[in-house]
């Protein structure tokens, strides 16, 4: 056989004197052959060069790529750069190890070419990185007709939501962190897909896109109320995203100006970079300022900080084994740990 000619499964077959289904057999379901049988195959496939049956001949047989779409609701390196990320995606990863499925990582910053890449993956379903309400990449996925979980939300007609009580977990953190507050501060996620950096006394929650901070909102306020205090006074601070450095930024810009008593931070990180700010500043913690994040890493507990505890390692295990195996999700279970950045 020449060196140009394209060695198929059929030349192999006759070499091996065996059908061209045992050799299929011998690569893809090697239980259904005998050892002598596989044995003969792989002899005759390794004097003619075949390297095996094409991956992508299979997938389009099966109707499987055997591949699974993660979808982040951010730059590509978010998903190393961010601890809350890398603990989603090691749940992910877990998943598909466990059904022999690859990773794919697809960036969504919601412009035309995001919506083709979703539309043309070759991939078996999706798992989507809480997004904002309206995004088209759902609608993207969807029409795929291949199964979609969203993590945090929103909910979306023909996908499945696995997140948190939001608003409850926000609730029970607020009223610690509001007890005895004159001037809370709020660092909040971003609003909506633009991420503008901007001040706003008492928003209102159902204004909000992303769902995560709408929730969120929902019960910081319902906290305050309950407390007495004056939504419509309270400042919050929205950010970029979950980065340590907008907690840094946001307590540089507001401390001199609204000289906060209480900051509450939608995560972890944010709160971990305000806190830095504070003590540089040689404020006390919480006798001149209560602070609380959210995720309960373990950064967050060498610090001391009060929390909400979720496991979105869970969470990312649970929604790619819905997609991958049409599993349940698991209801995702939280509570708040306090510790001694509140009063």
């Amino acid at each position: 056989m020449t060196s140009h000619t394209r060695v198929t499964m059929a030349d192999v077959a006759a070499a091996a004197g065996v059908s061209v289904m045992s050799v299929s057999y011998a690569y893809g379901r090697p239980e259904r052959v005998s050892d002598e049988t596989r044995a003969k195959v792989f002899d005759a496939a390794e004097r003619l060069g075949y390297t095996g049956p094409h991956r992508g001949a299979q997938s389009l047989r099966s109707g499987r790529s055997n591949n699974l779409a993660v979808l982040l609701t951010e730059k590509l390196t978010y998903a190393f750069d961010d601890p809350q990320a890398r603990r989603f995606l090691s749940g992910v990863a877990d998943a598909c190890l466990d059904t022999d499925t690859g990773l794919v990582i697809l960036p969504n910053t919601r412009v035309a070419r995001d919506v083709d890449r979703v539309r043309d993956a070759a991939v078996d379903g999706y798992v989507f990185w809480t997004t904002v309400t309206g995004d088209p990449l759902l609608d993207a996925a969807v029409a795929t007709g291949r199964p979609v979980c969203v993590q945090g939300g929103p909910e979306h007609d023909g996908t499945t939501l696995i997140s948190i009580d939001d608003a409850a977990a926000a609730e029970e953190v607020a009223l610690i962190a509001f007890a005895g507050a004159a001037r809370p501060l709020v660092l909040a996620f971003p609003a909506d897909e633009h991420r503008e950096r901007c001040l706003v006394h008492g928003p209102d929650p159902e204004a909000i896109d992303f769902p995560v901070t709408r929730n969120r909102l929902r019960g910081y306020r319902a906290a305050a109320e309950a407390l007495g205090l004056d939504w419509s006074a309270v400042p919050v601070a929205f950010g970029t995203g979950s980065f340590r450095s907008e907690g840094t930024r946001a307590m540089e810009d507001h401390l001199d100006v609204l000289r906060p008593d209480t900051v509450l931070a939608m995560s972890d990180e944010v709160a971990l970079g305000a806190l830095a700010v504070v003590r540089d500043r040689g404020l006390e913690v919480p006798g001149d300022l209560a602070i609380v994040g959210w995720d309960d890493t373990e950064e967050a507990a060498g610090a001391g900080l009060t929390t909400v505890a979720q496991s979105l390692y869970e969470q990312g295990r649970s929604a790619a084994r819905a997609v991958l195996a049409g599993e349940p999700v698991a209801t995702p279970e939280w509570h708040v740990v306090r510790r001694t950045s509140t009063r």
